[in-house]
C-alpha cells in the first residue's frame, strides 16, 4: 500500500505533467499526454465526464478516470526501474482521454495510427520556399484501456486495420 505522501507527490506531478504538455498537446492530440521511451504503450483513460451538448469533455472524473491514468504510470515507473525486467528498454506512454465518450475515444485513437500512415508531402513549401520539417509522431506498440465496451470494440477494429 502506497504511503499518503508518496501519492499526494504523485497526483502533484501528474497534474503538473498535465499543465506542462496541455498547451503543447492541444495542437498535437488535445486531453493527452506523452512519455518518452524506446517503446510506446497507448492508453485510453475517461479522466473526464462527458461534456455538456457541445463540448466533448465535462469535469475531471477522479476515481474512475484520474486513478487509472495514475496506475498506468506507475506501472511504467515500476518497469522502467527495474532494470532487470527489459534491460535496456524503456517503455513511453501516449495516453488520450476518452471523455467518457465512444465517439471522442474513437477519433483520439486515430492518434495512435499517425505514425504508420505515409504522407506526400512533395508539393509543400514554406513560404522561404524550403520543404517543412514535419514531427512523425511515435509508433504505439499496444493499447491499454479503455473502461467501456464500446470504446473498446470500435478502437480494436480501428487498430485492427492497421496491423
Amino acid at each position: 500500500m502506497a504511503r499518503p505522501g508518496v501519492c499526494v507527490w504523485r497526483l502533484f506531478w501528474l497534474l503538473s505533467a498535465v499543465a506542462d504538455f496541455a498547451l503543447l498537446q492541444e495542437t498535437y492530440a488535445p486531453h493527452s499526454i506523452r512519455t518518452q521511451g524506446h517503446l510506446t504503450l497507448g492508453g485510453l483513460f475517461p479522466v473526464h465526464s462527458r461534456g455538456p451538448d457541445g463540448t466533448p469533455c465535462g469535469d475531471l472524473k477522479k476515481e474512475n478516470g484520474i486513478q487509472r491514468l495514475e496506475a498506468m504510470m506507475y506501472a511504467l515507473d515500476q518497469i522502467n526501474q527495474d532494470e532487470q525486467l527489459l534491460p535496456n528498454i524503456t517503455l513511453g506512454a501516449r495516453v488520450l482521454d476518452t471523455c467518457s465518450r465512444d465517439t471522442y475515444a474513437l477519433e483520439q485513437s486515430l492518434t495512435f495510427v499517425q505514425a504508420l500512415i505515409t504522407k506526400d508531402t512533395s508539393d509543400v513549401r514554406c513560404t522561404n520556399g524550403e520543404p517543412p520539417v514535419f514531427v512523425k509522431p511515435e509508433k504505439v506498440v499496444g493499447v491499454i484501456g479503455a473502461s467501456a465496451s464500446s470504446v473498446s470494440i470500435m478502437v480494436a477494429n480501428i487498430l485492427r486495420l492497421f496491423q
